[in-house]
Parts: structure tokens; C-alpha cells; sequence
């Protein structure tokens, strides 16, 4: 088609860049539709949390999201990813029919929009009581990405916020395009995946952070026991003097679900 079209003279270009251009920064009423988007998928996790148990199937957690989220309002659930136990370890996007076992690691991806508007949201649980390797990698993914919510603010660049995770050498990857995707940062809005990007594979970027961005920053590391992984994201709204989380439900430890003496049982 744009051959034919250049073919009668017509000059045709890439609108494309222009509409992520324009897309950058998000208008108050645009924020405020994420936040809903985002506070749905909150009441999701809790549906989720209190489902995790031994014998509950990674599939059924993605049928439990999707009926919370069309009952709450959600136009289209693009994808959730449903991930549990050593499929964690190197990072699945897909769900399957695997029983979850005790000591399991699960971690979720919920995508969908409400009014246009998307979400990308990860939350790590476990079945059962975590131990220390499983501990130990929530602890550090919730440390980097911590790091990258602090730097956070106008003015800062891309580069600036990207260096303060780990190169792919520290958490188990030869280079930073194997690690591609594991510590990342990616705008959010009318498309899942907007600007800016945030990435150690890409460095050189002029871009500067501008109040009104919105993107999710996203974290992973792998359990040393191989028993699974940690993936946390937040979703973030640049303000004035640093950025406001949206996305609410809890990420400052690791929950366990599903026997005797957890926080979800």
C-alpha cells in the first residue's frame, strides 16, 4: 500500500512518532482514568491472594482476573500473565494448566484497559511460608526497584533512572539483550507500551523526564534455589518534585497464601 501510494506521488510518512510524541505527557483527566484502571486490578489481587493454594491452577488465576475485572468495569483484559514455581526461572510470559504446589513462587502480569486506558501491574506471592533464597530475591528486586522510584522526578534522564539497576552480569544474563525486559521502564496510557523507555540496553538518550509522564517500572530476580522468581511493577505518575505510585495493592514484602500460618490462608 505505501508503495502504491508513493507510486501516485504521494508523500507518506511515519505518524507514528509524532502520536508517542504527543502521547508523552498525560492530561489530568488521562491520569486520573489510569488510577481507576490501576485501583481495579488492585481489587483483583486480592481475589487472586485469597485463591493461591495447593492444587489452584496457574489458568484459574487468570479466569478469577478476568471475572473481577469485567465485573468492575474493564472494557478488554489484554493479557495476564500467570506464572508459578520454577517457570518463573528464566521469566515466562505465558500461563498454563501447572498445579501450584507449596513453596511456590507466583507472579502475575494484569493488562487491561478501562476507557482506553491500560494497565501493566506485576505482584509476586508465594505458596506457603517463603524461604530465605525466595526472600532473598523479592528482597532485592524490591530494592531496585525502590532505587528506580527514587530517582524518579523532571529533569532526570533516562540513562540516570536505568543506572541504578543491576547490569545483566549481576543477576544471571551474559548481556543486556538477554536481560532485555527484566529491570525496565515503559510509559503506559491509550497503549500498553508508550514512551519513554527505560532500559541499561538502551543508553544515550537526550530524553528527560517531564511531570504528567506516566509509566510502569518493572523489576525481576530469580530464586538461587531455582524454586521460582520475583517481579514487581509499579506504575508511577511524575510530579513536580518525584512521582506518585499508583498502583496500591502491597509490594513491600514478599505475601504468602494458602496453608496454616500465612497471611492469605
Amino acid at each position: 500500500m505505501l508503495r502504491a501510494l508513493e507510486a501516485e506521488g504521494i508523500e507518506v510518512v511515519d505518524g507514528q512518532q509524532a502520536m508517542l510524541d504527543a502521547r508523552e505527557v498525560k492530561t489530568r483527566d488521562e491520569i486520573e482514568c489510569l488510577k481507576v484502571a490501576a485501583s481495579m486490578v488492585d481489587a483483583t489481587y486480592y481475589d487472586i491472594c485469597r485463591a493461591i493454594r495447593p492444587g489452584a491452577r496457574e489458568n484459574e488465576l487468570v479466569a478469577i482476573a478476568h471475572d473481577r475485572l469485567f465485573r468492575l468495569g474493564s472494557e478488554r483484559v489484554e493479557c495476564v500473565n500467570s506464572v508459578a514455581g520454577p517457570r518463573g526461572t528464566p521469566h515466562s510470559h505465558t500461563f498454563s494448566d501447572r498445579i501450584i504446589q507449596p513453596g511456590d513462587m507466583i507472579y502475575l502480569d494484569i493488562m487491561h484497559s478501562f476507557n482506553g486506558y491500560h494497565t501493566c501491574y506485576y505482584r509476586t506471592f508465594v505458596c506457603g511460608e517463603p524461604n530465605r533464597h525466595q526472600i532473598e530475591a523479592y528482597e532485592l528486586a524490591s530494592k531496585w526497584i525502590s532505587a528506580s522510584i527514587d530517582a524518579i522526578r523532571p529533569g532526570v534522564t533516562l540513562d540516570e533512572v536505568a543506572s541504578v539497576w543491576p547490569a545483566a552480569g549481576e543477576f544471571g544474563y551474559d548481556n543486556e539483550d538477554e536481560a532485555f525486559l527484566l529491570q525496565y521502564g515503559h510509559g503506559i496510557g491509550l497503549s500498553l507500551w508508550e514512551r519513554p523507555i527505560l532500559s541499561r540496553r538502551f543508553t544515550g538518550s537526550s530524553t528527560v523526564l517531564k511531570e504528567g509522564m506516566v509509566f510502569a517500572v518493572e523489576t525481576w530476580k530469580g530464586a538461587a534455589d531455582g524454586s521460582g522468581a520475583a517481579r514487581i511493577e509499579e506504575e508511577v505518575v511524575v510530579t513536580k518534585d518525584g512521582c506518585q505510585v499508583i498502583t496500591n495493592f502491597p509490594s513491600d514484602r514478599l505475601i504468602s497464601c494458602g496453608l496454616p500460618r500465612c497471611d492469605v490462608f
